[in-house]
């Protein structure tokens, strides 16, 4: 199963970017596991955006895991709007990820 997670800053950028090593960090973890496909800010920097691919069985639980591991979340700086999404246009080739 893949999800989009659309992350909104809930504080100023400059109390953000302090924290940002550590949530990278954590991203890193995610993409060594397999469950990051990519990841990046937006621009303006209001936030960024994280393609996932988690497995279809409690999928809810996954999702909420990501969110809930994140230091933007347990530091209250983030939001995350969380969706399953269903590619069928290039998902083979997002399989081959």
């Amino acid at each position: 199963m893949y999800a989009l997670a659309v992350l909104r800053y809930l504080k100023p950028l400059d109390e953000v970017l302090p924290h940002l090593e550590a949530h990278r960090d954590y991203l890193r973890g995610l993409a060594s596991a397999g469950v990051l496909l990519a990841s990046g800010p937006f621009e303006p920097r209001t936030g960024g955006a994280l393609l996932l691919r988690l497995p279809e069985a409690d999928s809810e639980r996954a999702l909420a895991e990501v969110r809930d591991n994140d230091p933007f979340t347990r530091l209250g700086l983030a939001s995350y709007e969380l969706a399953e999404w269903r590619p069928v246009i290039g998902r083979d080739r997002l399989n081959a990820l």
